[in-house]
């Protein structure tokens, strides 16, 4: 079933974001070369429980962080540690979420630590960008998806097809799925006060993915990097409302 989120309920969410956006600051102020993944890791649970809030991921499913923080062939999911140390060229993401009073707010971005990975990187801004013009009461789940798979491979790149956005709201994950390919006009209609968490998972060759030895890091099957980027979305009677707006100005 899918959740339709009161106006009281959206602004709770709001909130939520906005410690995402703080957190994922922190982050981005030290994804340089030499900069452990742990360091990235500590600044954004330190950033969510000062702010009074909880990192969504510590301790979902039993994830051991409070973000997943990935490195070029890695999709999504990846452990920060200590031993992760980026160096320049690394492609790294960075996914963040945040529970406050019952509900949740989810976003990811990407950075490269040097120019290689240009191309990819817009690709995956732009098939977030027009995601999220597609979240209008007058389309269907199905114009959101499209248009994403669609953007990718314009750009010359492609979607990863096993792991999908989502509904969100007083759970992380709730209906509706929102896979980044499909077809226009097709799945539920979008109505006001619905709030899904699109995610583009943008790569270089093939979408096909597998899970790494430690249970948890999704990487590419042929070794292709890959950009991952997020907004938590509200559907309203207008302009849809991002609510995790801001990383933008620091990526």
């Amino acid at each position: 079933m899918i959740n339709v989120k009161s106006a009281g309920e959206v602004e709770v969410m709001a909130r939520a974001a906005a410690i995402v956006v703080d957190a994922m600051r922190e982050a981005r102020r030290r994804a340089e070369p030499g900069s452990s993944t742990a360091a990235l890791d500590h600044a954004v649970r330190k950033t969510i429980e000062g702010a009074g809030a909880r990192p969504a991921f510590l301790g979902y499913m039993g994830f051991p962080a409070s973000s997943c923080i990935s490195l070029n062939a890695e999709v999504v999911h990846g452990i920060p540690s200590p031993d992760r140390i980026l160096v320049e060229g690394d492609v790294v993401s960075v996914d963040v979420g945040v529970l406050l009073d019952g509900y949740y707010a989810d976003a990811a971005f990407t950075v490269a630590l040097g120019d290689g990975a240009a191309e990819l990187l817009a690709c995956g801004r732009r098939c977030l960008e027009n995601a999220v013009a597609q979240c209008r009461a007058v389309n269907r789940l199905g114009d959101v998806s499209h248009v994403i798979e669609k953007t990718a491979q314009e750009g010359g790149f492609d979607v990863v097809r096993e792991y999908v956005g989502h509904g969100i709201g007083a759970k992380m994950h709730e209906e509706p799925q929102v896979p980044n390919y499909g077809l226009p006009g097709r799945g539920p209609r979008l109505v006001s006060g619905m709030a899904l968490a699109l995610e583009p998972m943008v790569v270089t060759g093939d979408w096909r993915t597998k899970v790494s030895g430690d249970k948890w890091t999704v990487v590419t099957q042929d070794g292709g990097l890959s950009a991952h980027f997020e907004h938590t979305v509200v559907i309203t009677d207008d302009e849809p409302r991002v609510l995790t707006r801001g990383w933008e100005e620091f990526v």
